[in-house]
């Protein structure tokens, strides 16, 4: 039997235990706590994961919990982890903008790689909550054709459709990195890789962090 998500016990105490019932809470709660998924259980420390291919029902999903969570706190901080290479124009947008409407503050934190739309989704963070792991690395470059879903491709998409699409991508970079709009251009006309420490210096991201003496630091 293949192994599948695992699951993780999750109390939800009582929020005011009275005085004399605090031990037996502590003794029984294990007992009370109730098995979930271990993503789901993540999600209710607001804990998002962007780990596969930017498709609809990636970023329905992500966009989804987002908007819920925002609904129950709208002051408690997302997270959002991306290791991710990349997906479609118009769902990477929609997450982007997602992540823009929700009121609490949303860090996006890349681990491994985030390429492509990825890193749009990296760079639309909360500013000066942006960061990276040491080890992961960012990639830049312009949208694709090929990055369209075939339904526009039935659809006859118009070139110009595609050209606003990529000058707002455009736009997002250079807002949001604030490099001047020359450099950017120029550095999306190709594949374009980049460090954790390289890409903070880019303005993508706003931090890296270190890990020195088994604990960890902000650099």
């Amino acid at each position: 039997m293949p192994v599948g998500v695992p699951k993780v016990p999750f109390l939800n105490p009582n929020p005011d235990p009275e005085p004399d019932s605090v031990e037996e809470e502590l003794d029984s709660m294990e007992e009370k706590a109730t098995w979930v998924d271990l993503y789901n259980r993540l999600y209710r420390q607001r804990w998002l994961f962007l780990g596969k291919d930017l498709e609809e029902e990636v970023a329905n999903n992500i966009v989804g919990l987002m908007i819920h969570l925002n609904i129950e706190d709208p002051f408690w901080t997302q997270t959002l982890y991306i290791n991710c290479l990349g997906g479609l124009i118009i769902p990477g947008l929609a997450l982007y903008d997602t992540i823009g409407f929700v009121e609490p503050d949303v860090k996006t934190i890349c681990l491994g790689i985030a390429a492509s739309m990825a890193s749009v989704v990296l760079v639309g963070g909360t500013v000066t909550e942006r960061c990276a792991f040491p080890n992961a690395r960012v990639m830049i470059h312009q949208p694709r054709a090929k990055e369209f879903d075939d339904r526009f491709s039935d659809l006859n998409l118009e070139g110009h459709l595609f050209l606003q699409l990529r000058n707002c991508v455009t736009q997002i970079y250079i807002q949001r990195t604030n490099k001047p709009a020359w450099v950017v251009i120029a550095d999306l006309e190709r594949d374009t890789f980049m460090s954790a420490t390289e890409a903070r210096t880019y303005g993508i991201i706003d931090g890296v962090y270190a890990f020195e003496e088994e604990y960890e630091e902000w650099s």
